[in-house]
Order: structure tokens, then sequence, then C-alpha cells
């Protein structure tokens, strides 16, 4: 690639005007903290220059650079719309540069909240997935029995898992494990419905050659079965992934003490809007972040299929 291709972007530009916005005088009645978003944007400037310099791909920068140059354009509309103009109440919609005050002022709080958040996900996806796996393996060998299987899954699949949270209250000795539990229910069924289809799905000559070449069950199910039904696996536990997300915080807003959701609850009852939409943007980004690194183990694991 050329420089001009490297450095001479519309994602630079908006980074310009968005650093000249910041020079216009304010209208807002609160502390906009303008030093904080012209600091934020600048780091994320040099991480976008750095990345033009050391990325050889032309694909994989330009990737990046629109990803960045929406970022630029909502803080760009957001900025004007709060600190610069006041056209949002200021009360519900904090300008920018509070909201990243804030992020820095509550990290600590935030990363422990995230933490917990995510270890509840984990424990309930890797559970569900452990079982939901080798289940749906098993049962979606049999023609006959998978496809009766399908439709008790979609009758299950159906029901919003939040509904168990009643009973799971009852049952379970603590709030967390109600949320693991809520995070199994979301996963185990896409999963399981992922695999039983994608085992259904392997084509019929895989099936005879590997019977030709007399192998072995457990080699059939692992070594043939379990690798050619990877791509529907990994579809169904994407489905689940994104539901726990939603799940996890709907159920911490309900009654958890720790977590993202617990944080965004706890601080909108006292009306502290700079904060919930602190939790509310750092939500996103998490999500982001790891439906990022469980993509690129999906492309790891199904390299061969390129």
């Amino acid at each position: 690639m050329t420089a001009a291709k490297r450095f001479v972007r519309v994602t630079h530009i908006l980074f310009i005007i968005l650093l000249g916005i910041q020079f216009i005088p304010d209208s807002s009645t609160k502390e906009t903290f303008t030093a904080s978003l012209i600091i934020f944007i600048s780091g994320l400037e040099a991480i976008v220059l750095a990345a033009s310099v050391f990325i050889k791909k032309e694909k994989s920068l330009s990737l990046i650079l629109d990803i960045v140059g929406f970022i630029y354009a909502f803080l760009i509309i957001w900025t004007l719309a709060t600190a610069k103009f006041n056209i949002l109440n200021d009360l519900l919609f904090p300008a920018p540069g509070k909201v990243v005050h804030q992020f820095v002022e509550d990290r600590d709080k935030i990363w422990v909240n995230v933490i917990s958040s995510l270890g509840t996900t984990f424990e309930g996806f890797i559970l569900a997935a452990v079982i939901a796996i080798p289940l749906g393996l098993f049962i979606g060998w049999s023609a006959r029995v998978g496809s009766a299987a399908s439709y008790i899954t979609k009758f299950f699949s159906s029901i919003p898992p939040i509904v168990y949270i009643p009973y799971g209250i009852a049952l379970l000795p603590t709030f967390r494990s109600v949320s693991v539990f809520v995070i199994f229910l979301a996963t185990f069924w896409p999963v399981f419905a992922g695999t039983m289809s994608g085992v259904l799905g392997v084509d019929k000559k895989i099936l005879d050659s590997a019977k030709v070449l007399n192998v072995s069950r457990c080699e059939m199910l692992f070594s043939v079965i379990l690798p050619a039904s990877l791509q529907q696996i990994f579809l169904g536990c994407n489905q689940g992934l994104s539901v726990s997300f939603i799940l996890l915080t709907s159920a911490e807003m309900i009654g958890a003490r720790d977590g993202m959701g617990y944080y965004v609850k706890y601080y909108s009852d006292f009306g502290d809007y700079t904060r919930t939409i602190t939790g509310l943007l750092v939500i996103g980004f998490v999500v982001i972040i790891v439906t990022f690194l469980f993509n690129m183990l999906q492309s790891y694991l199904l390299r061969w299929k390129k």
C-alpha cells in the first residue's frame, strides 16, 4: 500500500474535525471534561496510526479504520448535541468527555464487575457446551432419534430462559448460581440444536468412506462426524453466546450484587445517568471483544475449510 492509502483516509479527517470541535465554547451547564475526551481520542488515533504503519493487509487495515471512523462520527454528533449546543438534556445525556472521565474514575469498580459478569457467562456457557455437544453428537447420529429430538429442542428453546429465574431462586443457594443456570439454558439449546443439525447434515459419502476404512465407532464420531459438524456447532455457540450476554445483564439487573447489569441498575435507580451510560458502553465493548475473540477461535479451528 502507498503512504496515501495508509495515512490519508476519511478516518483521519474525522479525527481532525472531532479534535477541532473540542475548541468550540461549551453551552452545557454541566462540567464536560473536554480534556479527558481529547486524551482519549488522541490515544485512539495513535493506535490507528500505529496500525496504519504495521498492518500489511489492506482489507484488515480498512476494517480497523472504518470501525474507528464510525466511532469518531458518533463522538462528533454526541459532542455537538451535548457539550457544544446543549440540544439534549445534559442530565440524561452527559457529554462524552464526562463519560470518559467517569470510566477512568470507576475503572477499578468496573473491572471487578466485568470480571464477575464474564465469569458467570463463561461458567454457564462452558457447562452447556460440554454437555450439549457430546449429547448432540450421540443423538444426531441416529437420523430417526435426531429428527424427533429436533422438535423437542424447538419446544424448549422457544421458552425464554429468564422465566426460570423464580424457580432458580427457590431451588439454588445463591443468585450467582441462578445466573449460571440461566446462561446454561440460554446456551444449551442453540448448541445442542446446532450440533444435531451438523451431524444430520454430514455428507453420506464421507460416512461411507470411513466405513470402508473400518473406522471404529468412537473414531467415526469424534474424528469424522465432529470435524464435519464444527461449522454448525459454532453457529449454535454464537447464538448461545449472544443470548447469554443479554440474559445475564437482565438477570443481574433483577437481583445480583455484582456484574455490569447490577452496575447499570444500581446507578440508574439513583438517577446517575453518567455512570448508567458508562456501564452500557462498557457492556457493548465487552460483548464485541468476546465475540471477536470467539470468531478468531472459530476461524482457526475451521481454517481447513478455506
